[in-house]
């Protein structure tokens, strides 16, 4: 299963339904489901910018929820102030033209957590019977 370690508090606004885009410097031909992996940081400054969102949980190291890729999309100046106009708090703090954005969908939390360190790029997971 492929696996995406996100930081907090990216991670928990993704399965918390708030963020439907994730943003990559690269891109993925990848299609399918995804699981959400909480990284080992937090960015703080993010994490007061966002407390508004009231979010309980902010786990990390740890899969916490899962979800489909469904494109990836070169953000022109048309996307990004599209992305904008969504929601401007979410997506319109800092012009991505030149990322890609990940479009996620069927986002499901998960009630028990996978606790496992992450690792960068896209990744794999084997569930253990």
């Amino acid at each position: 299963m492929k696996v995406l370690t996100i930081k907090q508090p990216y991670a928990s606004m993704i399965i918390n339904n708030y963020k439907k885009y994730e943003f990559r410097s690269w891109k993925t031909s990848y299609r399918g489901k995804l699981l959400i992996h909480a990284g080992g940081t937090i960015d703080n400054k993010d994490m007061k910018y966002f407390e508004y969102l009231n979010i309980k949980e902010y786990p990390l190291k740890a899969i916490i929820g899962e979800c489909e890729l469904v494109d990836c999309i070169l953000i022109d100046k048309e996307f990004n102030d599209y992305l904008y106009n969504l929601d401007d708090k979410i997506y319109g703090r800092h012009s991505r033209v030149g990322q890609y954005a990940w479009k996620l969908d069927n986002i499901k939390i998960y009630d028990k957590k996978i606790n496992i360190s992450g690792k960068l790029g896209l990744w794999n997971y084997e569930e253990k019977r």
